[in-house]
């Protein structure tokens, strides 16, 4: 994350911090930011990291990234959340996570739509592109009952 901020900052991007208050107690908050947040809990910063999102881009990471996609994944198929997301496939990375999903649709666990969810590109301009174009329906209730 702090190799990406000092990126935009250099560029002269505006970078927006949440952190959590037992983080920024051990001096892991980035000085340079253009606006942070000190918040209570990890819960509170997803809350508002959703809140002042415009779209999400996940790039490749760790555990707490994947649970953060799989957050908004989430409240994007039940009709909670109406942004686009989007997998920045750098080096293909996501490729085994993308066959766990085709499986999940193939076996009916998983909806089409809803397994079609995330824009996936390889290339960050490509991505902010089809993010841009991106047509959001939520109106689809996630559970149809003719299928139980």
């Amino acid at each position: 994350m702090g190799v990406l901020a000092n990126a935009v900052l250099e560029k002269g991007g505006t970078v927006v911090g949440v952190i959590p208050q037992f983080l920024a107690d051990k001096e892991l908050a980035h000085p340079g930011l253009s606006e942070i947040h000190v918040v209570e809990t990890m819960h509170e910063r997803k809350a508002l990291m959703i809140r002042l999102a415009d779209a999400f881009v996940v790039l490749p990471g760790g555990i707490g990234t994947l649970e953060e996609f799989f957050e908004v994944w989430t409240w994007a198929q039940l009709g909670l959340l109406a942004k686009p997301i989007g997998l920045l496939n750098v080096e293909n990375i996501f490729a085994p996570l993308l066959g766990f999903i085709k499986t999940l649709v193939e076996q009916r666990f998983m909806k089409p739509v809803h397994g079609n969810l995330p824009v996936v590109a390889q290339d960050p301009d490509e991505l902010l592109t089809r993010l841009s174009e991106s047509h959001w329906d939520t109106e689809d209730k996630w559970i149809d009952r003719t299928d139980a």
